[in-house]
């Protein structure tokens, strides 16, 4: 186990800036990190909860530039300029990807087995994975209902990245991973899912009742979504339970019951199938959370829909909206470009600055000994924020990635 002494921890303070900018001239990116920090998640060498942003430099990186971040439930991903990926956090069904027989690390260490470079990581409540330069798909952590999906027979635990294949000869172009199921989209547009198939979040539509109970099927490898026939996806998002894409042409599919069976599209005939909805404007990105949903349009709008907890659709209230509403202050001058949604909190990039809303970590945060929670937001509290707050990133600074995990969350960051 690393110890703190052997991380060198610096904060968003004048000592961190100036090394920053003398960096500068590299074009270098950093990844920074708050929120809770139990089991280590945050990688600053501590289990100690960061109220700010605290940058994330340890001996593992050797100075390389981080390129992306993907925080998870407990655990996050860091992908550097090398393609070498890098994990912290806790590890009880082997989502680093480092090692059966450790919990959970502080910092990040180096995800063992992946031979190629790396170009995507991604991260859900308890699994990852990782796209290769050549479009393989490599997966991790928990397996018990298939959402690594590598075949019925493999372990529920795969501690080691393990390609996928099910997928040999499909390049994989991105992929989402959500709570117990994962999304992927091919270079050609389709798209495919595995994993827990309850509320629909699949696509799939296959549910059965047996002696009048509802019962629903797990998917062990990709299956193809077969509503999506002939539509070229572009981007996915997987949520707790469900999950959505956008096509080339910039229109929404949604699918999974628990947060759509309440929404007020008349297009919405079936929950458990891919939903078109044509009245919302030509989007850019999607993201989905626990139980809320947020989209960009091509001309940098928000909106958010779902439930409402906390305050993290960003509309100044707690009150659920069935339908997208904008979220316009302070978004009014400045597009939106980056939007990313966790458990109850949301991040989004405006102008190179991030705002966060949401869940603080006030309520319903852990309190074992030996661990603190909350300060997901950044802003130096644990309270909830109702509207869209910037974060204090430092002078000279923008924002290009932004993460959010069950409570904690994630930026790469850049001096100019």
């Amino acid at each position: 186990m690393w110890s703190r002494s052997r991380v060198k921890i610096i904060e968003l303070s004048s000592l961190w800036r100036r090394w920053m900018s003398l960096s500068a001239k590299s074009g270098r990116r950093f990844a920074a990190v708050w929120g809770n920090g139990d089991y280590g998640r945050l990688g600053v060498g501590s289990l100690e909860s960061q109220w700010r942003p605290r940058a994330v430099f340890p001996p593992a990186f050797r100075n390389q530039s981080v390129k992306a971040i993907a925080c998870g439930g407990a655990h996050t991903l860091f992908l550097a300029e090398t393609g070498r990926v890098f994990a912290t956090g806790l590890n009880d069904f082997g989502q680093l990807g480092i090692s059966e027989n450790i919990r959970y690390v502080k910092v990040p260490l180096e995800v063992s087995g992946l031979k190629k470079e790396i170009v995507l990581v991604s991260a859900g409540y308890h699994h990852s994975c990782a796209i290769t330069v050549d479009g393989e798909l490599y997966m991790w952590g928990k397996n018990s209902n298939g959402q690594l999906g590598l075949g019925k027979k493999t372990a529920k635990i795969v501690p080691f990245p393990t390609k996928v294949e099910y997928l040999s000869g499909v390049v994989i172009k991105s992929a989402a991973l959500g709570s117990e199921h994962s999304v992927a989209v091919t270079d050609g547009g389709e798209a495919l899912s595995w994993g827990a198939g309850g509320s629909g979040r699949l696509g799939h539509g296959h549910e059965s009742r047996i002696f009048g109970f509802l019962t629903t099927t797990s998917e062990y490898t990709p299956r193809l979504i077969k509503k999506l026939d002939g539509v070229k996806v572009e981007k996915v998002a997987a949520g707790l339970l469900h999950s959505a894409c956008i096509n080339e042409n910039g229109s929404l599919f949604i699918f999974g019951e628990t947060a759509v069976n309440k929404l007020g599209f008349s297009e919405v005939k079936d929950t458990k199938t891919p939903s078109l909805i044509s009245t919302l404007p030509h989007l850019e990105d999607v993201a989905c959370g626990g139980y809320h949903t947020c989209i960009i349009t091509r001309s940098g709008e928000l909106y958010a829909w779902g439930s409402n907890e906390n305050g993290c659709l960003g509309i100044g209230s707690t009150d659920v909206f069935h339908l997208p509403e904008r979220v316009e202050d302070p978004f009014l001058k400045s597009p939106v470009c980056k939007v990313s949604c966790g458990w109850k909190h949301t991040a989004a990039i405006s102008d190179g600055k991030i705002f966060t809303w949401g869940w603080g970590g006030s309520y319903g945060t852990f309190s074992e000994e030996g661990h603190s929670s909350g300060g997901q937001l950044g802003h130096g509290s644990d309270v909830d924020y109702t509207k869209p707050t910037m974060v204090n990133i430092g002078e000279n600074m923008k924002a290009l990635q932004v993460s959010c995990g069950f409570n904690h969350t994630g930026a790469i960051l850049e001096c100019y």
